[in-house]
């Protein structure tokens, strides 16, 4: 009897808790349960998160980092534009002197008043379609030389850039752009901060593969130098960590340089040749020593409305790309998700950008760019202030010609091997947005799995389908219609948006604890988290001179 009372004593308290939670699997299997983790808002691995500060000659090092990396993108697009416009190659290096100005520009802009996050706002490839169709337009007409139908085209993308960028001015500076980022969940963030890495997967391997002999040697030496030589018990082990980049970048560069100087490229294709070889850019030669960029270089802009609709399809698509950068980079500088008002800023300032570079005669807008926010991930270092300092490097180097010519002459393939890890931080960074909400729920993996595929493939189909001159698979009659939808249609990232947001707010829309709302909300206004005003507020006290509306 005493042992049953006992046994009873004993097996009373259990049942509440079984009851508790129906789901949970029969005692037996208790072994084979691992740790869970805890959804946390901010990542803890980080060294150095948004407002701390690594020592000077840390910075410094870091900042050049950061440059070179803009670099990449900067001289990418330059040298498959400007050829193709007709300029020579005093033109292009001419307009990555530009580029470079109004990156450096733009960047401290968004740091200090913008979106405060540690963002390089770098050229974007959204703006490649208008661009090509304002160069088909000239290629029939005839031009006394072609540097003249080069200065025509750069001063149509002129003025077309100035109009275009009073959209982002209003969407941004009306708020809209913040209203409209409230429809935004965990579920919705997941493909649309994925594809924003996947979705540049052209920059990667299908660049090296034009090089191999350069680009995979710096794909391996950048992981292992990078990864696992960090065991090292040493110091060497953080130098490795942060600046592993950069001394494989000087390795391979001289590796190249060698190859070059040796005639291992003297009798291959011409393709080969510009790809691999370290002199083939003709950057050096035609740079100027000194040169500052200054308003209306290459003459007044032209306006031209059939060019104008589809230079706004392209800021819209970079507005939207940024936004899918900004919750990136707020994750791996160690902020919490940016507010609505800080998005609705940001794009507002981003179309003031866009101005200041049609005055300046750059050739594409900018768009925040995704490869410095995944050497954010690389380095772990997420400082603000490092990519403050870089803005001096890109204004620096675009004033002195000779010196930044000298860095922009490095192989393409080079900079897709580095690429090919960045941009895939970024992605990984978007899957992790899924731990906020229920990933075991069916409705959350339709969700995700649609925008996900479709965010990959109907871009893949528009570009496919576009031919040399920039006609995509969209031709009704009206060109401005067109240009609008087949700029907007081959970004996945916005593709990502349009589908997942649509998806994720009416599909049943009501089960908001699966949808990680409850989690996601405190974040989308000013006062709703502590932390927000500690990430996003401005320096210094220029809130209490902006009107309160604005804030």
């Amino acid at each position: 009897m005493g042992e049953t009372e006992n046994h009873q004593h004993h097996h009373h308290p259990p049942p509440p808790q079984v009851v508790a939670p129906p789901a949970a699997p029969p005692p037996n299997f208790a072994l084979s349960r691992g740790p869970t983790w805890t959804p946390a808002e901010q990542l803890h691995q980080l060294q150095y998160c948004i407002h701390s500060n690594p020592s000077w000659p840390q910075a410094l090092l870091l900042a050049f980092q950061h440059f070179i990396v803009n670099l990449g993108t900067t001289v990418l697009i330059a040298s498959t534009m400007v050829p193709r416009m007709g300029g020579n190659h005093g033109d292009k290096a001419r307009v990555i002197q530009v580029l470079l100005f109004m990156s450096g520009i733009n960047t401290l802009l968004q740091t200090l008043i913008g979106s405060r996050l540690p963002t390089v706002m770098g050229v974007s490839f959204a703006y490649t379609l208008p661009l090509l169709s304002i160069i088909n337009d000239y290629t029939d007409e005839t031009f006394a030389t072609e540097h003249d139908r080069f200065i025509r085209g750069i001063r149509t993308i002129q003025g077309s850039l100035i109009v275009a960028s009073f959209v982002n001015i209003i969407l941004g500076y009306s708020r809209a752009w913040g209203e409209l980022t409230r429809f935004f969940t965990p579920i919705v963030m997941v493909p649309v901060v994925c594809l924003v890495g996947l979705g540049l997967f052209a920059r990667g391997f299908p660049l090296l593969g034009n090089c191999v002999e350069i680009g995979l040697p710096m794909l391996i030496l950048l992981i292992i130098s990078q990864q696992y030589l960090k065991r090292v018990p040493s110091r060497a082990h953080l130098i490795l960590e942060r600046f592993a980049l950069l001394i494989c970048i000087g390795i391979v560069w001289a590796f190249a340089a060698i190859l070059t100087v040796s005639g291992a490229y003297n009798n291959v294709k011409t393709a080969t040749k510009l790809s691999c070889r370290t002199d083939r850019s003709y950057l050096m030669s035609s740079a100027p020593w000194i040169k500052i960029p200054y308003p209306f270089q290459w003459g007044t802009p032209i306006f031209r409305a059939s060019h104008v609709f589809g230079m706004i399809g392209a800021a819209l698509v970079s507005s939207a790309e940024s936004t899918a950068t900004y919750f990136a980079a707020a994750r791996l500088s160690g902020a919490t998700a940016p507010p609505a008002h800080v998005l609705s800023r940001s794009i507002g300032l981003q179309g003031i950008g866009m101005l200041l570079e049609g005055l300046f005669g750059s050739l594409v807008g900018t768009t925040a760019s995704v490869e410095n926010v995944g050497l954010l991930g690389l380095t772990h270092i997420g400082s603000r202030r490092v990519v403050q300092i870089s803005t001096g490097f890109m204004i620096f180097f675009s004033i002195f010609g000779k010196f930044g010519a000298f860095f922009a002459s490095i192989p393409l393939p080079i900079f897709a091997a580095i690429y090919c890890i960045l941009l895939g931080i970024v992605a990984a960074c978007g899957i992790t947005f899924i731990q906020f909400a229920n990933s075991n729920s069916m409705r959350n993996i339709y969700v995700l799995g649609v925008s996900l595929f479709l965010g990959l493939s109907i871009p893949q189909y528009f570009v496919m389908n576009t031919t040399g001159d920039g006609h995509g698979p969209v031709r009704t009659n009206a060109g401005w219609f067109n240009s609008i939808l087949n700029t907007f249609f081959s970004s996945p990232a916005t593709v990502a948006i349009i589908v997942g947001t649509v998806l994720d707010n009416t599909l049943e829309a009501k089960q908001v604890d699966d949808r990680g709302i409850p989690w996601w909300k405190p974040f989308q206004h000013s006062k709703g988290d502590s932390r927000t005003e500690e990430f996003y507020s401005y320096p210094l006290r220029i809130n209490e001179y902006i009107p309160t509306r604005f804030l």
